[in-house]
């Protein structure tokens, strides 16, 4: 096994103590219950995942070891040889993780567990971890309670996307170091009325949206429009059918981007901009990140293909490895977030189902119905007579760098005019320890 020692904290660098043994009956002392729910390690006793070759099985080690800890290595040789990690003195970096026991390391033999770990929580039937030392397993809680519908204060736009932590902005002290009202290009809002007071109509923390969408985690999400981030029954909603707020903006880095699907179409200036940009240090035993969000739009059925459209961007810093910008929600065709990606399937039409609904030339055959509709201006009870369109609560994922710094910016806008407003809600943050994590966005399976 050869984990990586890397200089960290002013520490010089230390030889980690693997010693290859013939493995010795276990006494069933778990190192760390690492879960194959977040991608640590084997379910149940667990192992130390930056040990390469580990199995997951882990154990203190019998006497005569000298008190290390075996990590099972497999079957070498057609042997139950393991890998001892003995634990070295209090300013050595044996599992090379940065941290040493001094720094408050307090398990020096597994690199998933120091002062900047994420406490993740653990499987069903599994031991809760102490990854980040504290003595204490508060990761993971909601901390979205109370949030006031109309909040103007940008950190509870993090807390309603369940990021709770806040960080000092030491890059070894993960969590939120800032958050900011910005608008899809990341410049400021507007300074003067009545454009300002309609960008903070745009965000809301809400508890529900209509009478069947929930949150997917605690007790608020985030939702930003380019109208009102209001259900109808709430002070200060605007009919989404046609709220023109009265300001436009730059486009995200990377746009105007049009969908694939049509090739032909130019969109034009983002109208009524609205979004927030969050600063965030990430724990040392994270690969990546994942959150969910559903979008709404009013220009289905009506603007298929058309240079009316409504965007909702995730514009990721540091820009993912194979992109060209930081956009990371697109559908599996690399169509935008539009009324023309392909994951549109909450809708209806007369004779849907079992026919499909035509639009713009195109088929859908909204096969998530139109129930999520109900209730939130974009459903036939609410618009006229005629439902719209959403896509349904879906899942975006992306890698990070552990212990480094990200910037993610999610906002919405109309393109051309500002008429004919979309909502988008963005919900349930989640750190992700699984290596491997590519930029990839699908329907939301919880």
């Amino acid at each position: 096994m050869r984990p990586v020692p890397r200089r960290s904290h002013g520490m010089p660098r230390w030889t980690p103590r693997w010693t290859l043994v013939l493995a010795a009956p276990a006494l069933g002392l778990a190192c760390s219950p690492l879960s194959d729910q977040h991608g640590l390690g084997a379910t149940g006793s667990g192992g130390s995942a930056g040990a390469a070759g580990a199995s997951g099985s882990s154990s203190s080690a019998a006497a005569g070891n000298g008190g290390g800890i075996v990590l099972d290595a497999g079957h070498v040789d057609g042997g139950d040889a393991g890998v001892v990690c003995v634990p070295g003195g209090p300013n050595d970096d044996v599992d090379g993780d940065g941290w040493t026991p001094a720094q408050g390391d307090c398990n020096d033999c597994d690199p998933n567990v120091n002062p900047n770990a994420y406490d993740f929580p653990p499987a069903p039937g599994d031991q809760p971890v102490d990854y980040d030392c504290t003595g204490a397993f508060a990761d993971g809680a909601a901390c979205d309670m109370g949030l006031d519908l109309a909040s103007a204060d940008p950190l509870d736009a993090a807390r309603a996307l369940d990021l709770c932590r806040t960080s000092s902005g030491k890059i070894d002290e993960w969590g939120v170091v800032s958050a900011r009202w910005v608008m899809a290009d990341g410049a400021p809002p507007p300074a003067a009325h009545p454009a300002i007071d309609n960008f903070h109509l745009g965000h809301g923390m809400l508890p529900a949206f209509g009478t069947t969408v929930h949150t997917q985690r605690g007790a608020r999400m985030l939702a930003l429009s380019s109208g009102t981030a209001r259900q109808p029954t709430d002070p200060g909603y605007q009919s989404v059918q046609g709220f023109d707020k009265g300001y436009t903006g730059a486009s995200p880095m990377g746009f105007p981007k049009e969908s694939p699907a049509c090739p032909s179409t130019v969109t034009g200036q983002p109208h009524d901009p609205t979004g927030v940009e969050i600063t965030v240090n990430t724990p040392s035993n994270v690969q990546g990140f994942s959150f969910d969000f559903d979008f709404f739009t009013y220009e289905w059925p009506g603007f298929i293909c058309s240079p009316f459209n409504d965007f909702f961007v995730a514009i990721l810093s540091p820009i993912p490895p194979g992109q060209s910008d930081g956009n990371i929600s697109f559908d599996v065709m690399g169509n935008p977030v539009s009324v023309n990606n392909a994951f549109l399937q909450v809708c209806g039409c007369a004779g849907n189902p079992p026919a499909p609904c035509v639009a713009g030339g195109k088929t859908f055959s909204c096969s998530l119905g139109d129930a999520d509709l109900l209730g939130t201006g974009f459903g036939f009870d609410t618009a006229g007579g005629q439902d719209h369109g959403s896509t349904g609560w879906l899942t975006t994922r992306a890698p990070v760098a552990k212990n480094s710094q990200i910037v993610l910016r999610w906002a919405v806008y109309d393109s051309t005019d500002g008429i004919l407003d979309t909502t988008t809600l963005v919900d349930n943050w989640q750190w992700i320890a699984t290596p491997g994590v590519s930029v990839t966005t699908i329907p939301a399976t919880h």
